[in-house]
Parts: structure tokens; C-alpha cells; sequence
């Protein structure tokens, strides 16, 4: 029998997709029912205290004091200032992102009350988070050309727009939603890690306390946000093989540990140091 044509391959793969798409709206959790729009009774417990837990670390900007932080920025070395500058800018923008991905595509494909009270949630936590890397680069960032390239960073920073490029392109992604929950778990667990890594670093030298403490509380909400996405994906009958998985959680990594490279100076950080700990996402 001859090899397959690429316009019978395609119609192949089609009919494939077509399949698995018809299978994934059998899913409890993204079939559509009347019981979505109650929250009680509760079915999905550990959801349920998922949300709760997020509920309950609740914060505002407004309690993040940038005083010092003045004073501390005018003492760093340029090296210093270009890393925090390129992390809060690629920050700045990824909340928008991650943001677009919740309104746009999860809340209209989880039907389930438990899990939408967590995006929804989420949104309001990301917004936060958006209008504290705001208010950072706004105190920090002096020089209006400088501060309109780092607001506008999607597009003015090659890595930076890699980075958005990847989560965008899954956004707009007809792949199943078990593709894309992985791609979001690995943009909040992997895309933020080194750049976590980077700000505790200042706090173990005593600076920035107000960066530092906002990197705390957000590190800790993004850990929730990719610990639900992994719960939420062990709840689908129908998960994806483990090479997929882990072809979509190699792309972020290679593109994380660019980012690292040329965001974070080897002589401040130790590149490979960090770069390590992006790594590490490999093993989710």
C-alpha cells in the first residue's frame, strides 16, 4: 500500500481531532447542565477548598509599601536595574495575558461552579497583580521613553515577546482544553519561576523591600493558580499522553531559560543557577 498524500495525512489528522474533540465534551467538567449556574450542592470538593484557600489570601496593592524602594533603586548597578526592569515588564504584561486565557476560553469551557468560582477568582487576583508591576515600574522606571518600551514590552523585547507569543498562540489554539490547561499551567509555573527566583535574590541582600514583599504574595498566588490547573487536569477522564505533555512543558522550559540569559546577568545572579531552576519544570 503506497504512503498517504499530505492532503490525506491532513484529512487523516482531521478526523483524529474530530474524535478526540467528541470525547472531551463527554467531560464532566466541560459538559454543559443547568446545575453550573448554583454553587451548591458542592460535587468537587477539593475544588471547592482550592477556591476557598484562594479566597482567603486575598491582598490589594495599596499594602505593599514602595517607600524604600526609591531609595534602594538609585543604589543599583545598571546591571541590576536592566534585570528588574525586563522581569517586571515581561510581568507586567503576562497577567494581561493570563487574564485574556481565563475571560476568553476557560470560563467558557469549564462548566463546572467550583472551578469557575476559582477563575473568577483569579481574575480579580490578576488584575492585582497587573496594577502592582504597574505601580513598580511607574515608581522605579524615571525616563518616559524608557518606561513606554518596558510598558509596551510584548512587542519592543524579543524574549519578552516570545515568551507572550507562546501563551498567545495557545489562547487562540483550537487544541483540546487538556492541551491548553497544560500550557497554562507551565506559563504560571515555569514563565514565572525564574524571574521569582531572581527578585528573592534581592531580598536575601536586604533590598527593595517593597518589590520583594509583592513578589512573595504573588509567587504564592501563581503557585495556587498552577496547583489548581494540575488538580482540575487529573479530574479529566480523557488526559493527554505523556509525550504530548511533555513536548508542550519542554517548549516553555527552552523558552524560560533564553529569557533567564538574557534578562538576568550571569555576574549578578549566576545564570546557570537559575537557569537549574527553570529545569526543574521538567519534571511536573
Amino acid at each position: 500500500m503506497g504512503s498517504l498524500t499530505d492532503e490525506q495525512e491532513r484529512e487523516e489528522e482531521n478526523r483524529v481531532m474530530e474524535k478526540e474533540e467528541e470525547k472531551e465534551e463527554e467531560e464532566p467538567i466541560l459538559k454543559k447542565q443547568n446545575q453550573r449556574f448554583c454553587m451548591f450542592p458542592i460535587r468537587y470538593q477539593t475544588l471547592w477548598e482550592m477556591y476557598k484557600k484562594a479566597e482567603a489570601s486575598f491582598w490589594t496593592a495599596e499594602e505593599v509599601d514602595l517607600s524604600q524602594d526609591v531609595q534602594h533603586w538609585d543604589t543599583l548597578s545598571n546591571s541590576e536595574k536592566h534585570f528588574i526592569s525586563y522581569v517586571l515588564a515581561f510581568f507586567a504584561a503576562s497577567d494581561g495575558i493570563v487574564l485574556e486565557n481565563l475571560a476568553a476560553r476557560f470560563l467558557n469551557d469549564v462548566q463546572i461552579p467550583e472551578a469557575r468560582a476559582f477563575y473568577g477568582f483569579q481574575i480579580a487576583m490578576e488584575n492585582i497583580h497587573s496594577e502592582m508591576y504597574s505601580l513598580l515600574l511607574e515608581t522605579y522606571i524615571k525616563d518616559s521613553k524608557e518606561k513606554r518600551r518596558l510598558f509596551n514590552a510584548v512587542e519592543s523585547i524579543p524574549c519578552v515577546n516570545k515568551k507572550a507569543k507562546w501563551a498567545l498562540d495557545w489562547i487562540q489554539s483550537s487544541s483540546l482544553f487538556a492541551e491548553r490547561l497544560v500550557a497554562f499551567a507551565c506559563v504560571e509555573g515555569i514563565f514565572f519561576s525564574g524571574s521569582f527566583c531572581a527578585i528573592f535574590w534581592l531580598k536575601k541582600r536586604g533590598l527593595m523591600p517593597g518589590l520583594t514583599f509583592s513578589n512573595e504574595l504573588i509567587s504564592r498566588d501563581e503557585g495556587l493558580h498552577c496547583d489548581f490547573a494540575c488538580l482540575l487536569y487529573s479530574l479529566l477522564q480523557k488526559q493527554l499522553k505523556w509525550q504530548k505533555v511533555h513536548c508542550i512543558v519542554h517548549e516553555a522550559v527552552e523558552i524560560e531559560t533564553e529569557f533567564v540569559c538574557e534578562a538576568l546577568p550571569c555576574a549578578l545572579i549566576g545564570c546557570i543557577r537559575v537557569s537549574e531552576k527553570v529545569q526543574c519544570g521538567k519534571s511536573i
